[in-house]
């Protein structure tokens, strides 16, 4: 992952609804949610949902499908892990004991 890439979906992140958003899909993979479940949800009304949910696509942190006439959003596991893996190599620059911790904390999920 590139600094610009992690960037992205850090600043897209850095919004309460934004971050509840990509959480409720994270915990709904991979069946995903609908536009209409998030809205639910949230209690946002759908254009300011789906205003919501473009930021996170063009992050990469969300994909969106139509099926039928609803739009399916999933998270982007890959991009979540991505970003992730990139925190820990940039911050521990490759010293195993500054990534100990939180190796062994990921591995209690």
């Amino acid at each position: 992952m590139k600094d610009q890439d992690a960037l992205a979906a850090l600043a897209a992140l850095a919004h309460p609804t934004r971050l509840l958003s990509f959480r409720l899909l994270v915990r709904n993979e991979p069946e995903g949610l609908t536009t209409g479940q998030l809205v639910e949800v949230t209690g946002l009304s759908q254009s300011t949902l789906s205003t919501h949910l473009a930021i996170l696509v063009k992050a990469g942190l969300v994909q969106s499908e139509k099926r039928g006439r609803h739009f399916l959003q999933r998270a982007r596991i890959d991009a979540l892990r991505a970003l992730m893996v990139f925190l820990a190599r940039d911050c521990c620059e490759g010293r195993a004991d500054l990534c100990e911790p939180l190796m062994a904390e990921l591995a209690r999920c």
